[in-house]
This record gives C-alpha cells, sequence and structure tokens, in this order.
C-alpha cells in the first residue's frame, strides 16, 4: 500500500507477540515500535527490522502511529494503560473483566474525547466475537435464552490474574466446561444454571520458593471476578512441568441461544471457536478492529467503542463493493 496504517504494540508478552505476527499478515498495515516497560535489549523480536523501545519513549510517537494495540493484561495493566495512552493515540485493547466493562468505557471515552482519538475497547472473542452472537442471537430469537460456555482451554486474561498473586512465580488457569450443561442446553430444555454448574477452573501454580501455598490458594480462589463464583482447583508444579506440559495456548467456546418462534416452533442458534493458540486468534481480532478504529478517527468518530458499534465492513481491507460481490 502507499499508506499503509501504522501499528504501535504496547507490551510484548504472548498477546504482544501474537499481534507483531498478526500485523505481519496485513498487506494494509506496518509495524513502527513494539513498546516495552523491560529492557528494550531483553526483547527477542522474530523481525530484527521492528524497532524495540521502552515505554518512556512512547510520548514521541504521538504522531507517528496511526493505531496503538495494547497488549497489557486487564487486572491491572489496561486499567491505567487503557485512559492514559487514549488520551495520546487512538487504541484498541482487549480488556475482559466483564463487570468492569461499564467503567472502563467510561474512564477510556472521557480520555479519547480528549486527545480526538477513537478507541475500542474489550475486543477478543469474549468479549467480542462472543459478544456480538450474543447480541445477534437474542435479537432474532427475543423468546429464549443465551448461554456461554468457555474452554476447554487456556484463559489469558485469568492466567495473567493468577500471575498477579503475591507468591506466584508462574502458573496458567485453563476453563473447562460442563458437557451435561451444554448437552441440556442443546436438548431446548433451556435450563437455569448457576455459575459453578457451567464451567470448573483449573489452575496450575509455580510458587515462589519458600512461599505459603495455602495462602496462594487462598488468594487465588476467593479472587472477585475472576475465580469467588467458580469450582476452582489449584495444583502446585515445577517450572519443568510448566514449561512441557502447558506452553501452549488452546481455547476455545461455544456462544447458544435456545428459544421459540410463533406458537411452538423451537430455534437453536450456536457459534462456536476452538483455538490452538489463544493469543494469536485474540491478536487476530485485536488487529482487525486496529483497522476499523483507524477508519472511523479518520471519518472524525472520538471516544470508546465497542465491537457493537463497529460495522463489519469496517474490519476488512477490501473495498465495500469486493464485500459486495463476493461475500453478501
Amino acid at each position: 500500500m502507499d499508506n499503509p496504517i501504522r501499528i504501535g504494540i504496547l507490551g510484548y508478552g504472548n498477546l504482544g507477540r501474537g499481534t507483531v505476527k498478526a500485523v505481519k499478515q496485513s498487506s494494509d498495515m506496518e509495524i513502527v515500535a513494539v513498546f516495552t516497560r523491560r529492557n528494550p535489549a531483553d526483547l527477542k523480536l522474530e523481525d530484527s527490522s521492528i524497532p524495540a523501545l521502552h515505554i518512556d519513549e512512547v510520548i514521541d510517537y504521538k504522531d507517528k502511529i496511526d493505531v496503538m494495540i495494547l497488549c497489557g493484561g486487564s487486572a491491572t495493566d489496561l486499567p491505567e494503560q487503557g485512559p492514559a495512552y487514549s488520551k495520546l493515540f487512538t487504541t484498541v485493547d482487549s480488556f475482559d473483566t466483564h463487570a468492569k466493562i461499564p467503567e472502563y468505557f467510561e474512564a477510556v471515552d472521557a480520555a479519547a474525547k480528549e486527545g480526538g482519538n477513537t478507541s475500542i475497547i474489550a475486543v477478543g472473542w469474549d468479549p467480542g466475537l462472543f459478544s456480538i452472537n450474543r447480541l445477534v442471537s437474542e435479537s432474532i430469537i427475543p423468546n429464549g435464552e443465551t448461554y456461554t460456555f468457555w474452554g476447554k482451554g487456556l484463559s489469558q486474561g485469568h492466567s495473567d490474574a493468577v500471575r498477579r498473586v503475591e507468591g506466584v512465580k508462574a502458573g496458567v488457569q485453563y476453563t473447562i466446561p460442563s458437557d451435561d450443561a451444554m448437552d441440556r442446553v442443546r436438548s431446548g430444555e433451556n435450563p437455569t444454571l448457576e455459575t459453578a454448574e457451567k464451567h470448573r477452573r483449573i489452575c496450575y501454580i509455580v510458587p515462589e520458593d519458600g512461599y505459603d501455598q495455602t495462602k496462594i490458594e487462598h488468594t487465588i480462589k476467593t479472587m472477585p471476578n475472576y475465580f469467588a463464583d467458580f469450582d476452582t482447583e489449584v495444583h502446585f508444579i515445577t517450572e519443568e512441568q510448566l514449561a512441557k506440559e502447558h506452553a501452549k495456548a488452546p481455547h476455545g467456546g461455544f456462544v447458544i441461544r435456545s428459544g421459540q418462534t410463533g406458537e411452538d416452533n423451537n430455534q437453536l442458534i450456536e457459534f462456536s471457536l476452538k483455538l490452538d493458540s489463544n493469543p494469536e486468534f485474540t491478536s487476530s481480532v485485536l488487529v482487525a478492529y486496529a483497522r476499523a478504529a483507524h477508519r472511523l478517527n479518520r471519518e472524525g468518530a472520538t471516544g470508546a467503542k465497542t465491537v457493537f458499534d463497529i460495522a463489519p465492513g469496517l474490519l476488512s481491507p477490501r473495498p465495500a463493493s469486493d464485500l459486495r460481490r463476493d461475500l453478501l
């Protein structure tokens, strides 16, 4: 392209690495720089031509980046970074603490409007693609119930949350859906299911040497918005076991809407994902919405947006005429 979308990436964990790969697969984008709180010299970027810079240098790139993709975690990073950087840049992030999305939206909205920027929050597959499917299916079948099942898979957000617990050196968390609960939903029963009936959570933790494992387990199991409402298991393992048995990040899930139309016609809408790499898929969604954010900002839109506000055509690099011809 003559004028590719200039992308900045803030954070270089699993999500940041996936975002680099996703941008490199997008012909209408280029990476300006990756920003980190760590020593930039310690980052191992596969493409040595991409500058790795300390986060303190980000202000110097205010007019050199079209969209900043925020790749921090939802537990502690994004609540601060979202409002802070949306004042400076058009941004996209994957904030995924569902219960706190309304207040996070308000904070980012005010900051983005102050800076004249567009910020799309809570982008990914849940929240994100699953959210869209919940909205669409509820609108089509108003007489019914919607059920969301996550997993079996490794959750990025929940794994980040356990790693922030004092005394945790490393760790991952898997979400396991209930086969029995899904079968009941698919049968059209429309059951009332408590949170713990739909999923359980399994954590594999590498503790810091000498730290009280009982205290770690209690902190995880009582963590609000993440584990307090679930049947949660905590297993302590070694670093070697973590590297050997939990290096990949598979995930997926289902959104199912079951209900009736007319007098007695049962209808079922089901959307599912099966992912080899949760962070790489989430990164790919972020990059598509970065394209939309850039287009909206060029049109003069400012403030915070969610996936509900974004027309699907804005996600594609292809012209609208091509989309009508080939996909409609």
